[in-house]
């Protein structure tokens, strides 16, 4: 395809093929060596080790362990291409010959691919600079699964101390369990907002064989869990969009003895302000009434471990990257998707800068097992998703698209030599 058929200048994807089995090779390598939430050190060295030879400024240590490249060139936009890097505490159960080599850790939601992909378009895009002009800034994220790290990397002063110039538009993608050659998007809001709540009930520990002389955490809590269920499909309107998960539940040691407490962990999922606070309130009302019932000796404790704000794409980037997305892989490769209910903190990037955003979905499975299982009517059984032990994109063709999107996407933005 040469440049006159695109929107940007094509060439600059030429030599792609050339640095793939290198990708390939980095993207293993990587997912052999998970590294959890601010400890991505092996990972953070890698990206800074090869931004430094593509010829980018580069910084280290930005919340911690997080990694920026600047390439300056010329007047023009500021573009930032954001990657997270972060594993997560998953057993992994593939079977692939790179599986994780570290016990307990895996990364099962793929954020190897996406450290891959962005190193890859920043090779290509540093390569290819005397067909572009303005400014790219590459971001390595840690932390994105504590939902912190967007947050550290602001904190630590990504834009207020000048370590990198405020974009003019953020662009960042996530790979997902659909067919490998496809792109998703979905305009307005297309990720939700989340809360994860630790919430303590206090009773009276005692013995196992005399329950009537204490006050059972256990029995508090799990009515709560039980509770809990009915306030999305009691107290939400149908038309609105709620998650309510318990995902953790942790009371006492042994099985003779009633602890003097239970904690209980959840997640809360929203698109709208309104919602969110209706859910908020409705769990915290509930935990507090179970506890009164149970006549327990103080009220629940709440603590909120950690929340990402509604991911909201702009309509009008969307569509002006779309249009390349398209006219370079094909509209049949290209589609809309609704709104996910999983969470995001790329967007804290481009609030910060008063800045839009186009984050985009990017295919990983294999094609083939992908048409099968869709043709079947069994994707929820066949096609392991996001943060499953089982969940190892293919290297190819996403690693190909991957590279070739965030590449595309940079280049719409950026000024034309």
């Amino acid at each position: 395809m040469s440049d006159r058929d695109l929107p940007f200048p094509a060439s600059v994807l030429e030599p792609l093929d050339a640095r793939l089995a290198d990708l390939v090779a980095l993207y293993e390598d990587l997912h052999r060596h998970p590294e959890m939430a601010f400890q991505e050190t092996r990972t953070a060295g890698e990206v800074a080790r090869r931004l430094t030879a593509y010829g980018y400024d580069v910084t280290t240590g930005i919340g911690v362990t997080g990694v920026t490249g600047v390439l300056r060139n010329g007047p023009g936009p500021v573009v930032l291409l954001r990657a997270d890097m972060d594993a997560l505490p998953v057993t992994e159960n593939s079977g692939v010959p790179y599986a994780s080599t570290v016990p307990g850790r895996m990364h099962a939601c793929g954020h190897d691919v996406h450290v891959t992909c962005l190193l890859g378009a920043a090779d290509l895009l540093a390569a290819g600079r005397d067909r572009w002009s303005g400014t790219l800034v590459v971001l390595f994220q840690p932390a994105e699964e504590a939902g912190s790290g967007a947050r550290a990397m602001l904190d630590d002063g990504l834009y207020s101390k000048q370590l990198v110039p405020v974009p003019d538009v953020v662009l960042a993608q996530h790979v997902a369990p659909f067919g490998a050659g496809l792109i998703a998007y979905c305009p307005g809001a297309c990720m939700a907002a989340a809360d994860t709540l630790e919430i303590t009930f206090h009773g009276t520990g005692g013995h196992g064989s005399r329950p009537e002389t204490t006050v059972d955490p256990i029995l508090m809590a799990a009515a709560f869990v039980q509770r809990v269920q009915s306030v999305v499909s009691r107290e939400i309107a149908a038309k609105e969009q709620a998650v309510v998960t318990v995902g953790s539940f942790h009371a006492g040691d042994t099985a003779n003895v009633i602890p003097d407490r239970a904690v209980v962990r959840l997640s809360v999922r929203s698109f709208d302000q309104n919602v969110r606070t209706a859910v908020l309130a409705a769990i915290d009302r509930i935990a507090r009434a179970e506890a009164t019932a149970s006549d327990a000796p103080k009220e629940p404790e709440t603590k909120l471990l950690d929340s990402f704000p509604v991911t909201v794409n702009d309509t009008a980037v969307l569509a002006e990257v779309n249009e390349g997305f398209t006219r370079l892989f094909g509209e049949q490769r290209v589609f809309a998707y609704e709104p996910a209910t999983g969470s995001e903190d790329a967007g804290l990037l481009a609030t910060a800068a008063e800045a839009p955003l186009y984050y985009w979905w990017l295919g990983g499975w294999d094609p083939d097992e992908f048409r099968t299982a869709l043709a079947a009517g069994r994707l929820a059984q066949d096609i392991p998703s996001n943060h499953s032990p089982q969940f190892v994109p293919v290297a190819r063709p996403t690693l190909t698209m991957g590279v070739q999107a965030l590449t595309a996407a940079a280049l719409t933005r950026l000024a034309g030599a």
